[in-house]
């Protein structure tokens, strides 16, 4: 019984040191970037780097884990932000929603580029599908005609708007970068319902010509109506 419940305790414990470890590591990836070595990421643990190589194997799969958790975490805070009185809009509108250091390590992983930046954009827009799905049959978003190219414009004009700002912020921290954000979303508030809800053109002669010809045998391309 000793051996066992001494077993359980090792095994709870190694847990624990592995979340924690990837939190860290979370927060390192944020401030300084990829090239965080393991060494350094250890340092912040207060762990040996011979611990992180037991729990991940190597520096890529502690990062394949810290991926799986931001992505866990924004999809959480999205999903909650679903739920959200209507009254609580301007605040949503006004902040990024994700904590600081959730938030830059996104921003970081599709601005590294490659590969991992094109899976890591991909899963997000994966976790995003469902959210929006959510918002179409709480009646808080309409129903697109295509709703995965309208769900792919929105993910990559949402992440290129902030990407553009987090790169001309050069050495600025998590938190600096977001409150910078959130100063700027004040004054985006308005255009952005403005342009979601009563729209950018003053009449549907474009959305009916393109329909058209997407649904011609030259567009090559149908789209229910």
């Amino acid at each position: 019984m000793r051996i066992v419940a001494h077993s359980a305790a090792r095994e709870d414990a190694d847990l624990t040191a592995r979340a924690r470890i990837r939190d860290v590591a979370i927060r390192c990836f944020a401030d300084e970037g990829f090239d965080a070595s393991v060494r350094r990421i250890a340092q912040k643990a207060d762990v040996s780097p011979g611990l992180i190589t037991h729990h991940f194997g190597s520096k890529a799969g502690l990062r394949a884990e810290c991926d799986d958790e931001v992505l866990r975490r924004y999809s959480e805070v999205k999903n909650d932000a679903i739920d959200q009185p209507a009254g609580s809009i301007g605040h949503l509108l006004a902040s990024p929603g994700a904590n600081a250091e959730v938030l830059v390590y996104m921003l970081r992983a599709v601005h590294a580029g490659g590969p991992a930046a094109h899976d890591f954009l991909e899963r997000l827009i994966d976790n995003a599908r469902g959210v929006m799905a959510r918002a179409v049959t709480a009646g808080m978003v309409r129903p697109s005609r295509d709703e995965e190219a309208r769900l792919r414009y929105l993910a990559y004009q949402a992440t290129g708007a902030m990407l553009v700002q987090f790169i001309t912020m050069p050495g600025a921290t998590p938190d600096e970068f977001v409150a910078s954000l959130q100063a700027a979303g004040q004054d985006q508030i308005l255009p952005t319902l403005e342009l979601y809800t009563e729209g950018l053109l003053t009449d549907d002669t474009l959305l009916e010509q393109y329909l058209t010809h997407a649904e011609s045998p030259e567009g090559g391309t149908t789209h229910d109506r």
